[in-house]
């Protein structure tokens, strides 16, 4: 089968042939991928980022929003068929540790991370995963419509269904970034909040497709932002702040948005926090941080999605060029999700 495959950092990934998964465990479950979303952090990885964290072995296959479609089960595997429509946790579980007793699924302490953390992700034909990493679908659904959802989605929802106490009517939320994460979390939140949505970003295209979405303000991130969100809320500032971008600034522009006793949620990464630790304490700000939600983030999200209520904007792209989605990516030429296609 075809496979997108990292063979050294800071050097493109490449499409090589490879042998297909075979089932070994009892609850093993090989998915044949109809959509395989191409995220952020996969630049993350290529770069090198991950690296000393992850002590991956290369070469690897990349791909860790993934959606498709059963093709083989083991033998233990009884919530799941051939041919059933599925969307896939990015990090499979055991199911039997502290963490998974009490709901937090995805601080597994015995999880895997098909496509980050040395074992294969979905840029491929097909994907080994496990019977706890599926999610039915409605059969109609297209895998390639929904693949984001797995990661992207499930962090976006993840954060704003922590916010959720927080966010009552009359307060105030901004979005910082209204891209391939951002544009999930402000339907998110629109869809499950009361709260007055300000989106900051730098694109006026994103800035319009944040406006379709139900945000409600709209600032461009000309070097004015802080103060502009300062200004649309009364001088206060934001009761929570989403920062889907954290680096190249923006997380310092973030934590100056936050209101006191205002929490700021660091979703997007790759930046570093400097604050006073007396700012910290004297405004009694919160720094929250989030990464994939559970498994019941993403079926919650996912009766969102079949609604209606949550969608992606989506730009496709055959397997076979992966460099050059990942590279229209990197230089900002996608709004929403690219999403790779066998």
């Amino acid at each position: 089968m075809k496979a997108v495959r990292l063979h050294e950092y800071h050097q493109q990934p490449v499409v090589d042939e490879v042998p297909e998964p075979a089932v070994k465990g009892p609850l093993d479950v090989i998915v044949k991928i109809g959509g395989a979303g191409v995220c952020r952090t996969d630049l993350h990885i290529i770069e090198g980022q991950w690296a000393e964290r992850t002590q991956t072995v290369l070469p690897y296959t990349l791909g860790h929003e993934n959606a498709g479609w059963v093709h083989e089960v083991g033998p233990g595997v009884t919530n799941v068929a051939v041919g059933d429509t599925v969307i896939l946790h990015p990090a499979p579980s055991c199911g039997l540790c502290g963490p998974c007793r009490g709901g937090d699924d995805m601080h597994c302490e015995n999880s895997a991370f098909p496509g980050l953390v040395n074992r294969d992700g979905g840029m491929a034909d097909f994907l080994l995963t496990t019977a706890r990493a599926c999610v039915k679908l409605d059969p109609q659904t297209q895998p390639a419509d929904v693949a984001a959802l797995a990661d992207a989605g499930i962090t976006a929802y993840h954060a704003v269904r922590k916010a959720i106490p927080l966010l009552y009517p009359g307060t105030t939320c901004v979005v910082i970034g209204a891209g391939g994460l951002g544009h999930i979390g402000i339907q998110c939140l629109a869809a499950l909040t009361a709260t007055q949505i300000i989106v900051v970003d730098r694109n006026p295209d994103a800035l319009k497709l944040a406006d379709q979405l139900g945000a409600h303000q709209a600032v461009a991130a000309d070097g004015g932002q802080v103060a502009a969100v300062m200004d649309l809320t009364g001088g206060r500032g934001a009761d929570v702040v989403m920062d889907f971008v954290a680096e190249q600034g923006a997380e310092q522009e973030g934590f100056s948005m936050t209101a006191r006793a205002g929490c700021y949620y660091v979703i997007g990464y790759g930046g570093e926090l400097r604050i006073p630790t007396l700012d910290i304490i004297s405004t009694e700000r919160n720094i929250i941080g989030n990464i994939v939600g559970t498994y019941n983030d993403l079926a919650e999200l996912m009766v969102l999605a079949q609604a209606g209520r949550v969608t992606l904007h989506t730009r496709t792209y055959p397997l076979d060029a992966a460099a050059e989605a990942l590279a229209d990516l990197d230089a900002g030429r996608v709004r929403g999700r690219a999403i790779l296609v066998p």
